[in-house]
């Protein structure tokens, strides 16, 4: 298989349409010819090697597009979550130094416009123009032009500049400070997986077939997409995840294969009563992020629909690894598994003695595989402390082997936090409090609240004479114009000092105290 994005849409015995969006069909042959069309567009818009493109599109087929024109033209395409608000996008381009943003025009309650107004024009000086898809222009501070690559006769696509080990598109992830860190793949990392997520699955394009509901910004997301377009099998995309057109698409057209989270099949679950509503359906895999996600396995299984754990993350994309249909159902529905690539290699790091684990030994899970990041974009010294001296990734995550090739995820080993199926540093939600009029400081943890995993704030009022107290709704308020929904906390609590602990390293803040004290304050409301 060839190290290029490319050569994952000519793979031999592919069967036609590609894609099927909302009931549009799009070939394989369609889809080249949008690649070189949107080839050539960017490259009208200045875009060429090393230049930045920010892509803030729900799933759509201009998605793709521009992932592969931007590897034909050696640009970066950074993935910009469409949960996202004002301060994490200007973070964003500020961090990738994006020179033009492709963006929605508008997608159901998210008003795109309205956000890129807060966002200050002098903090993201790279950008120079957005493009809108579904629209001529929308309100902003930078030019506008349509998005119409798809509209124009395609001329001969401009010489390929196109290196396979530069960096091709850019991820986001949870960052110990403020704002996440971008996580950087190239065209030989994301083929090179593609093909192996195709072989271990033993996709068959005329057997097989994917319902992609999770968004392309993630990795998740874009990994089974990408494995699936290696197979030749046909993918049925949603725009964004609802559970009555992902239950219509499974049942009408026999879908074999989908992969999301363990609360995205609770819900398509509950809208049929059919004893076993998919009998076609080979592989479900999925990521535990809610309480009861064992429960909801075991009713799955009963119905026919087959859950499977898995592990992943940006660094080292996901469906890293996934469980087999031989295992067992407990360790079936384990997080972890057998990685997709021969050359992978898992080990486990002892976190007290930092030797490496025995099998059965919980520690640091580290990581070796072709699937693995380049590095942090423009971020060296936050690399090299990712990667071990031999080329291993570090993966922050705790668990342990099994003895037979596959390893089990335990839980995170840092204080991030798993809100609304993302990973979310606490710094990150602390900083914005911090800026918030009459707060001195600020701590956030993760609570499970009514089965759902959110996260509580604690606040120390700004000690200033004739200061009133924050108030919890200016709060909220005030973070729900800054914050996507998901981080905004459910409660924020006024408290005089954190809770801390004095150590040989010096004062650490009992977060597991917070968290009690979280449980205990709702459990009195």
């Amino acid at each position: 298989m060839s190290a290029k994005l490319q050569s994952l849409i000519q793979a031999g015995a592919a069967v036609d349409p590609a894609f099927v969006f909302d009931g549009t069909t799009v070939s394989r042959a369609e889809l080249s010819e949008k690649i070189e069309r949107t080839a050539t567009w960017l490259a009208a818009q200045g875009i060429g090697k090393g230049d930045v493109v920010a892509v803030w599109l729900v799933n759509r087929i201009e998605w793709i597009a521009l992932l592969f024109a931007a590897a034909r033209l050696g640009a970066v395409v950074v993935a910009v979550n469409t949960r996202y608000r004002s301060a994490e996008v200007a973070h964003l381009l500020k961090v990738s130094g994006a020179k033009l943003m492709v963006v929605e025009a508008a997608f159901r309650s998210i008003d795109f416009a309205a956000i890129l107004a807060e966002v200050v024009r002098s903090e993201v000086p790279a950008l120079q123009k957005l493009a809108v898809v579904g629209a001529d222009a929308i309100p902003a501070h930078w030019p506008c032009v349509r998005f119409d690559a798809f509209d124009k006769p395609c001329p001969p696509a401009p010489t390929a500049q196109e290196d396979v080990d530069l960096p091709v598109l850019l991820y986001t992830t949870s960052g110990t400070t403020k704002g996440p860190k971008l996580v950087a793949h190239s065209q030989r990392t994301l083929a090179t997986h593609a093909a192996s997520v195709a072989r271990a699955l033993k996709l068959s394009p005329h057997r097989h077939s994917l319902l992609a509901m999770l968004p392309f910004c993630g990795t998740f997301g874009m990994t089974s997409l990408l494995g699936f377009i290696a197979a030749g099998a046909t993918i049925h995309v949603l725009d964004a995840f609802e559970a009555a057109p992902a239950l219509k698409i499974l049942e009408e057209h026999k879908i074999t294969h989908s992969f999301g989270s363990d609360e995205m099949f609770r819900r398509i679950l509950a809208l049929t009563d059919a004893p076993r509503p998919f009998p076609q359906l080979e592989t479900c895999g999925f990521a535990a992020f809610q309480p009861g996600w064992r429960e909801l396995a075991a009713e799955a299984e009963a119905r026919g629909l087959p859950l499977f754990g898995l592990y992943g993350s940006s660094e080292v994309q996901a469906l890293f690894s996934i469980a087999r249909a031989s295992d067992a159902f407990p360790d079936r529905i384990e997080g972890g598994g057998w990685p997709m690539s021969a050359d992978a290699t898992v080990r486990v790091r002892d976190t007290e003695t930092g030797e490496l684990a025995a099998q059965g030994v919980s520690g640091e899970i580290e990581i070796s595989a072709p699937s693995r990041f380049l590095g942090y974009f423009n971020n060296p010294e936050a690399t090299r402390e990712a990667i071990t001296a031999d080329g291993f990734f570090r993966t922050g995550d705790i668990g342990r082997l099994r003895g037979d090739g596959s390893f089990v995820y335990e839980t995170r080993a840092g204080d991030a936090m798993r809100l609304g199926g993302f990973l979310v540093a606490p710094g990150e939600i602390e900083d914005e409090l911090k800026s918030c009029d009459g707060v001195a400081d600020a701590q956030v943890v993760a609570v499970d609240l009514k089965g759902q995993a959110r996260c509580v704030a604690f606040v120390i009022p700004a000690q200033e004479p004739r200061q009133e107290p924050p108030q919890q709704e200016a709060l909220v308020a005030r973070l729900r114009e800054r914050l996507a929904g998901y981080k905004v906390p459910a409660r924020i609590y006024v408290v005089e000092a954190f809770p801390v602990t004095d150590s040989a390293n010096g004062v650490k803040i009992q977060r597991a105290r917070l968290r009690a004290m979280a449980m205990e304050q709702i459990a009195a409301e």
